[in-house]
């Protein structure tokens, strides 16, 4: 096989839905933003283009702004769907500032962004949050849809390596123990229909970059999710954070990064992985040293004895931080689904290595 990073002629242009949480999931959409066809029926870049762009975006935050918002007026925490509506906003200027304007002062107002109030001001509204998320992607002219994974209001609890049970994510990430498992409460939230239906015409999903824990595995916790995952005839890709992150996932190799959320399924739900080389200046290595995070460990074996692909390159952007370089991601990961078609298409090989 060529070199994933060799650009390919357009070819069938694609339906994506995109998994996540964080500023992972932002980062990844900030890259294929430029790849969904316009008005006009081009892409700003060339190679493969996007049909449909749907990012489908974890809702358990409870802490800071999102959290404020949510125990104050019980809306599902609007910050990381805020963050995607920025990232796929067609003019990342005027109007997708002002989203992420904080506020600095002001009582009652402070610490948060005019974009979770606004949020929240439609969803009071409309009664529906999903509803006050379509609207304000429409304000921000969003180049594709964004779906929280459940409009249900849902709390996220975790089984820490000690037997201890603890209860919201920020005092999830906040403990001193390992993971074992997550909970939802309630356990039978449901996911927004057209989430499974966005699944069901896809051609590409991926899931990540993002906290292991409490930006990926709780979508998967959604009643619903992991089955359509497993039933989609898409090209199932798993991207994998650089570096291992405090609370989440020290100590923890790229395969035992796909357990867990396999775990979390209940099933195999990736056909590929795209993991980092490991490759970090030691500048970055060194910010990152205090926390005890280190490159995630690429164990090749291992993650093909789970049944999934690796592909292995260079994603690291020029921030002096451990990022994804958006722009790349998103290239390699539509080359691939355009090289390699649906699972029933894919054939088996080595390691894919990526040009440098």
């Amino acid at each position: 096989m060529a070199p994933l990073s060799e650009v390919l002629p357009a070819g069938p242009s694609l339906n994506v839905v995109a998994i996540g949480g964080g500023t992972g999931l932002s980062s990844l959409l900030r890259g294929l933003k430029h790849h969904v066809v316009l008005h006009d029926g081009k892409a700003e870049l060339p190679g493969p283009t996007v049909d449909h762009l749907t990012a489908v975006v974890t809702v358990t935050d409870d802490g800071g702004s999102s959290g404020r918002l949510r125990n104050e007026l019980g809306v599902p925490p609007p910050g990381d769907i805020r963050n995607c509506m920025t990232a796929l906003s067609e003019d990342e200027a005027l109007l997708s500032t002002l989203f992420q304007y904080r506020f600095s002062s002001g009582q009652g107002l402070e610490g948060h962004s005019f974009g979770n109030l606004f949020l929240s001001a439609l969803a009071d509204i409309t009664g529906d949050f999903s509803e006050a998320v379509k609207l304000s992607s429409a304000i921000l002219k969003t180049r594709g849809d964004i779906y929280p994974s459940t409009n249900t209001l849902v709390q996220l609890d975790a089984e820490m390596d000690d037997g201890s049970r603890v209860q919201g994510e920020t005092n999830i990430t906040a403990s001193k123990h390992r993971i074992v498992h997550l909970f939802l409460v309630p356990p039978d939230a449901p996911p927004l229909p057209q989430t499974l239906k966005a699944i069901s015409e896809a051609d590409l999903i991926t899931v990540g970059p993002g906290s292991l824990f409490t930006s990926l595995a709780t979508n998967l916790l959604i009643p619903g999710i992991p089955e359509a995952l497993v039933n989609s005839h898409a090209l199932r890709v798993y991207i994998c954070n650089l570096m291992t992150q405090a609370n989440e996932s020290l100590g923890l190799s790229a395969s035992e990064h796909i357990q867990a959320l396999f775990k979390h399924a209940g099933q195999k739900i990736f056909d590929y992985a795209l993991i980092h080389d490991g490759r970090l200046p030691a500048g970055v290595r060194a910010k990152y040293a205090a926390q005890a995070a280190t490159p995630i460990e690429v164990d090749e074996d291992r993650i093909r004895a789970l049944g999934v692909e690796p592909i292995v390159g260079h994603y690291l952007d020029d921030s002096g931080l451990a990022r994804h370089d958006s722009s790349r991601l998103a290239s390699e990961i539509l080359q691939l689904a355009a090289r390699v078609g649906t699972p029933r298409k894919a054939s088996a090989g080595g390691t894919i290595w990526v040009d440098a």
